[in-house]
């Protein structure tokens, strides 16, 4: 069983997938920043400030009117937690935008990669060393 288990961690698929991992969790950080540091503040300037987080009705219990959401999750009160909800949604689609022009940058530059190296492999090569040696030697023997 040991044998079986240093053979799965020792491919190269394991390790591979460990490291994407790693990053995937550092490049979260890297969106979420941007999405709540940078691009929320400027769609609440275009939007007047709208945040639906402290949006919620009351299902049980008593809370003062006015309250936020976590004052009201903390008098023990059942709240339905709707604007929450609603902004965790625009986040989300925030930073699915964000991450797919990402890609969409990213796959441009391969793309642009490949054609280099496929112009660069279509164009002739020339004449060889030995093709060059082989004419001196001709030109010589004249």
């Amino acid at each position: 069983m040991i044998q079986e288990f240093k053979t799965f961690i020792a491919k190269g698929n394991v390790m591979d997938m460990a490291v994407g991992i790693i990053i995937g969790a550092a490049f979260t950080a890297i969106v979420t920043s941007l999405v709540g540091d940078l691009i929320n503040p400027l769609i609440g300037l275009f939007t007047g400030g709208i945040d639906f987080t402290n949006n919620y009705a009351v299902l049980a219990g008593d809370v003062a009117e006015g309250a936020s959401l976590e004052a009201a999750r903390e008098t023990g009160a059942s709240v339905f937690a709707y604007g929450a909800f609603i902004m965790a949604v625009i986040n989300f689609l925030i930073i699915a935008w964000v991450v797919f022009m990402l890609v969409k940058s990213v796959n441009r530059v391969k793309d642009a990669a490949a054609k280099e190296e496929e112009a660069a492999e279509e164009a002739p090569a020339g004449p060889s060393e030995l093709d060059i040696l082989m004419e001196i030697r001709d030109a010589l023997k004249k």
